[in-house]
């Protein structure tokens, strides 16, 4: 926690002045006490209805400045609370932003959500409570004992007693929840992973019948949510019931002496309320120390996995001494790729070169390694074997900025961000001229449905491209790609969605482009890929197959399969 609370740094003032005004509230509420038995001692022993007026009157004081301190504290502390937790989530996700993607896909998105938002709340609520209740309980605690040993010193002998029991039920309470919270968090994350991939996958599920399985392994992950729930609950639940039993039996025992003593004379009766007031303030508090403490145990859980966050390393390794790629031509030697350390390759030996300008046609089924491979070019992941070149320099030993910034990437999923046209084509480049944003539009055969919208480069994209359709989206995505004028061109299956007219078009125009990028096709359509250069066919993420299109026809089975499956279909539905 000691990562996390750095971030109240700029609200000191406020994390000063919200205990200290609840120290002050607290001052009072110890002196209520005292005021009762001098009401029950003297004003009501001797019927002096004055001083009794004059008692209350002192009370009903002591109650409206104990309210103005206690509404100042809540006031302090909440904006500490309130301020530390946005810096907190603003670093978190400025870190999450820098991760790399391996990083990500360790954590996972949900996972990263949850501790974005639930966590941070946790812990939001936790400093809020802990500048509250951390200092005002144990000195009314403190401060009800040492005043009970001025009342009666041989009754208040029982707060020796209680204290430390109640502090060994609290605390044992609090040690064993923190690791159970921590599990608990662990399976919320599952649930959340399994409800966004349902959710985000409903139509695949739905188109592959695979609702049972779906609802199977969400209940199986539910159900284990719930009993370790319900465990930590029971454990939790333990606190109140136990520090009722000591609270009550110390009441009894007050009691009992504060009885002995009044009969003796040694003791009178308002002091036995007293007595009684000063264990009931201690049973108040410790209740809400002990509704603090689990607060606290889950915010301990909750910081430690967002620490682990903050502790996960920034992007790639990157060298001190960094070399500049000379052209772009591409080079795989001998590349296999493990997501994980002890899974299985995504990619097996992969070996190919493209020479600057040239066209590499990707393709294969799905599942197959094509979004894979690429990834590794502009070093999204780094290969677990081999060496991935680009302009004859290993990209590990590029500057992964200056190596992505000529690089134009179009994804699989064509996204588009809140604005208007043209502030999403100035991703591709900054200090890009609308005519060089018109040109990049028209190579990607967009120009002329975006002539057509009002305002043209002014038109507003709602959030993820809402407002166009998926061919609209694909070709502004191409368009933004090329508004860089990259040295390579990545297009992965970023024309699924165009008619082959366009699709023809496009790779036309491409290859008419004036700087001439080396430009990577992939593809599960061959009338995409059918006239580059070479062709790269992956299965199962192995190569089966490097040629031109008419000799993979002839030597590689899996193209020839892939070839027929698809034109054969359009040769009998022309016929």
């Amino acid at each position: 926690m000691g990562k996390i609370l750095r971030y109240l740094k700029h609200y000191k003032i406020e994390a000063v002045l919200g205990p200290l005004f609840k120290m002050l509230e607290a001052l009072f509420e110890l002196f209520i006490p005292l005021v009762v038995a001098d009401i029950i001692n003297v004003g009501i022993a001797t019927g002096d209805r004055a001083y009794i007026f004059q008692k209350c009157a002192l009370m009903v004081l002591l109650g409206l400045v104990g309210l103005l301190a206690s509404v100042t504290a809540q006031y302090f502390s909440a904006k500490a609370a309130v301020g530390m937790a946005s810096e907190l989530r603003a670093a978190l996700f400025e870190k999450i932003g820098k991760l790399s993607y391996a990083e990500t896909d360790r954590f996972g998105t949900s996972t990263l959500l949850s501790r974005t938002t639930s966590d941070v709340n946790q812990i939001q609520n936790a400093v809020n409570l802990v500048l509250r209740l951390f200092l005002r309980s144990p000195f009314i605690v403190f401060g009800a004992m040492i005043m009970s040993f001025v009342v009666s010193p041989p009754a208040a002998r029982v707060f020796l007693i209680t204290i430390p029991a109640l502090s060994l039920v609290i605390f044992g309470i609090m040690i064993t929840g923190i690791p159970l919270y921590r599990r608990v968090q662990a399976r919320l994350d599952r649930v959340l992973c399994l409800t966004r991939e349902n959710l985000s996958g409903a139509r695949v599920v739905r188109a592959f019948v695979h609702e049972e399985a779906a609802i199977k392994e969400y209940t199986k992950a539910n159900a284990e949510l719930t009993r370790l729930q319900r465990f930590s609950g029971r454990i939790s639940a333990l606190l109140n019931p136990l520090t009722y039993v000591i609270i009550n039996f110390s009441i009894l025992a007050i009691i009992y002496l504060g009885g002995v003593q009044v009969n003796t004379g040694a003791l009178a009766t308002g002091d036995v309320i007293a007595l009684y007031n000063y264990m009931s303030q201690i049973l108040v508090e410790l209740i809400k120390l002990a509704n603090f403490i689990i607060l606290i145990t889950k915010a301990c859980a909750c910081g430690s996995r967002i620490n682990r966050i903050f502790d996960a390393p920034e992007g790639l390794p990157v060298k001190e001494t960094t070399t500049a790629a000379k052209d772009g031509g591409i080079e795989f030697r001998d590349v296999s790729l493990s997501y994980h350390k002890t899974g299985e390759s995504a990619l097996r030996s992969i070996s190919f070169s493209v020479k600057p300008g040239e066209t590499l046609g990707i393709i294969g089924g799905t599942g197959s390694g094509k979004s894979t491979l690429i990834n590794l070019i502009p070093r999204l992941y780094d290969a677990s074997e081999g060496q991935v070149l680009v302009g004859q320099v290993d990209v590990t030993e590029q500057d992964p900025a200056e190596l992505r910034s000529r690089i134009g990437i179009v994804p699989q999923k064509a996204e588009l961000f809140a604005g208007t046209i043209r502030s999403n084509l100035l991703w591709g480049s900054r200090d890009a001229t609308d005519q060089e944003l018109n040109d990049a539009l028209d190579a990607a055969q967009a120009l002329s449905f975006v002539k057509e919208k009002e305002g043209n480069l002014d038109f507003p994209v709602e959030q993820g491209g809402r407002n166009f359709s998926g061919g609209q989206k694909q070709r502004l995505t191409i368009a933004r790609a090329l508004v860089r004028k990259p040295q390579i061109l990545i297009l992965d299956d970023s024309a699924s969605a165009l008619d082959y007219a366009t699709d023809a078009a496009l790779r036309a125009a491409i290859t008419a482009l004036p700087y001439h990028p080396t430009t990577l096709i992939v593809s599960q359509r061959t009338a995409s890929v059918m006239h580059a250069d070479k062709i790269l066919v992956l299965e199962d993420g192995e190569c089966v197959g490097l040629d031109t299109h008419e000799m993979l026809l002839k030597t590689c089975p899996v193209y020839r399969e892939i070839y027929d499956s698809q034109f054969k279909i359009e040769e009998v539905t022309s016929a």
